[in-house]
């Protein structure tokens, strides 16, 4: 099984209506792979429901990862040992390394530069696809 872990630029490109990011979404949904978002990502997309249609559309999709306390804290850890700020970014390389004990895991991102720091400092292989 493979799973998708979606960033913010993977949200925008949904919102915007991205085709062949909506395209990774509908064959995903359709097999049944997991497909996860953490919460600060999509606080970083969210603007207003009632004029983000296709953003409400495909979250519908997904599953929402909640940034608890644990999971903050392994996002602050990471952002200290890759020298890095970005705390969503961080709950998206965790969230995927969580994934990725378990599946095959592929992130979409607008950044895989930054996103493929991170998981080149947690030493995890996944996939970036890049929307």
């Amino acid at each position: 099984m493979t799973s998708l872990v979606l960033d913010a630029g993977a949200l925008i490109a949904l919102d915007l209506d991205h085709r062949e990011t909506w395209a990774l979404l509908r064959i995903a949904s359709d097999e049944g792979n997991l497909i996860e978002v953490p919460a600060g990502v999509i606080a970083q997309a969210w603007r207003d429901g009632r004029r983000q249609v296709l953003l409400v559309r495909a979250l519908r999709h997904c599953d929402e990862v909640p940034l608890d306390g644990a999971l903050a804290r392994a996002a602050g850890m990471l952002c200290a040992d890759a020298r890095t700020r970005d705390i969503v970014d961080a709950s998206v390389a965790m969230v995927a390394a969580g994934r990725a004990r378990y599946d095959t895991v592929c992130i979409v991102t607008s950044d895989p530069g930054d996103i493929g720091h991170l998981m080149k400092t947690l030493g995890v292989a996944v996939h970036l696809i890049e929307c």
